[in-house]
């Protein structure tokens, strides 16, 4: 026995996690403490251990919620002998279960014979070999369509070729980009991320390769753009399908030939870009509605990722939603809470248009709201019909309406107005934000006016 092998305890009883602690330093073992699986979570990386020895009967969360947050073998240790206890918890994850009292070699023999049966090296071989262990952080999923993304984005983020990553929104475009660049040559470079979408079309320009001092009114000094600031790293352009048909014929020119022309500028400036791009729009449809550069679509449809959207993913569904939830509970230092059968039933059953970013949505409002130690059907605001319900807040400027869901409403007034407003004026007259009314404007299919090509 070495002290690299490092056990965490988590008890709340003080007297047994300071005896279990001198018991275990005794033999060498580097240990760790914490009263709670919210403490546990919050201070300690919990693949960094060995094993982990929890209580089963612990403040706020049972230690069974710990198996969730981590691949470390989980110990439950309880004073509830029973076979129900034990059986319980095995179904759950334990790796294994002993009762309190315990005699001193008894928990020893356990946890050597834990550690001989599921040593670190051999766990973390397996993390750098194993395809079904995801490359992406923060994102779950064990279906098909994941296992089949997660082998091809290790495959193209050894490449530098461009990447194209085509997934309805919410499905966490975003986050497949990140793990390219992070396993990637260029990962010790900030990656740089765009959202076309977000970002005014007489601005987009100016935002994406800069500008010299008066090439436009109010440019009171030379900026540089964003294409420029990822120069040796990666750029993320997000919702690519927005992008302007000026600031296209830009973007080729940064792809053919790796350099960049600021606005105003006459000169050209070499640089090493490697670009991602992400849509959730039919880009070849674009093409032939004259909406996208044929030449550029070409360019940037080198490697292709598909992200499946949630009502596709099957089981993924509960399992995403109960790590959300355990993440969920930390982040806002809430009691950890559980779904009811009710309302694990609607989550597997609601189609999530929205996606990841509406189940993560969902799961927030209803922690917040949560009154008891269960999370019910209703404080997830899923109807029998598979609706959410949404609030969506209106500006005392916004016509009053009667006899309209709120979605009707949100259609009617954007197809009525969107010829004499721009994006800014829609979003303030519904009391929203840009990025709000952009993606209701996807999930209801209302693609923005674009400017023609002339």
């Amino acid at each position: 026995m070495t002290a690299t092998n490092q056990v965490l305890v988590v008890e709340d009883e003080e007297v047994i996690r300071n005896a279990l602690k001198r018991l275990l330093e005794r033999y060498e073992y580097k240990v760790s403490e914490a009263g709670s699986v919210k403490e546990s979570l919050e201070k300690y990386d919990m693949d960094q251990f060995d094993v982990i020895i929890s209580d089963l009967r612990l403040p706020g969360a049972p230690g069974t919620d710990l198996i969730k947050a981590t691949n470390t073998p989980v110990l439950i240790m309880t004073s509830y002998s029973s076979i129900r206890s034990a059986i319980d918890s095995m179904k759950m994850g334990a790796v294994d279960y002993i009762a309190k009292p315990f005699e001193h070699n008894e928990i020893i023999e356990t946890v050597s014979k834990i550690i001989r049966e599921h040593p670190k090296s051999k766990k973390l071989t397996k993390l750098e070999n194993d395809d079904h262990e995801p490359p992406v952080h923060g994102m779950i999923g064990s279906c098909p369509q994941m296992m089949e993304l997660f082998r091809r984005i290790r495959k193209v983020a050894q490449t530098n070729s461009t990447v194209l990553i085509n997934g309805e929104s919410g499905t966490g475009k975003e986050l497949v980009a990140r793990a390219i660049h992070n396993l990637s040559s260029r990962k010790n470079h900030e990656m740089i991320s765009v959202n076309c979408a977000a970002i005014p079309e007489n601005l987009i320009e100016s935002e994406l390769f800069g500008h010299e001092k008066g090439a436009f009114t109010g440019a009171t000094a030379t900026r540089t753009g964003l294409v420029e600031a990822a120069n040796s790293s990666t750029l993320f352009l997000d919702e690519i399908g927005e992008l302007p048909l000026e600031a296209q014929a830009r973007l080729l020119r940064v792809l053919q030939e790796n350099e960049i022309r600021k606005v105003g500028s006459v000169q050209s400036k070499k640089v090493d870009v490697r670009l991602v791009v992400a849509t959730h729009r039919d880009l070849k449809q674009l093409v032939i509605d004259g909406q996208f550069r044929e030449d550029l679509y070409y360019r940037i449809n080198v490697m292709t990722l598909l992200i499946p959207p949630l009502r596709e993913r099957g089981n993924d569904i509960l399992e995403l939603a109960d790590a959300i939830l355990l993440r969920t509970c930390v982040r806002l230092k809430t009691p950890m809470l559980s779904f009811s059968s009710g309302a694990s039933h609607a989550i597997a059953n609601y189609p999530w248009p929205g996606n990841v970013r509406e189940l993560e949505n969902a799961i927030e409002r209803a922690v917040v709201l949560a009154e008891m130690d269960e999370i019910g059907e209703e404080l997830l605001a899923i109807d029998s019909e598979g609706a959410q319900i949404e609030e969506m807040p209106q500006s005392e400027l916004a016509e009053p309406v009667e006899e309209l869901s709120l979605e009707d409403y949100f259609q009617r007034f954007v197809l009525e107005h969107q010829d004499s407003m721009n994006e800014t004026q829609l979003a303030k007259k519904l009391g929203i934000s840009r990025k709000c009314l952009w993606e209701r404007r996807q999930r209801f299919g209302i693609p923005r006016k674009k400017k023609q090509a002339v």
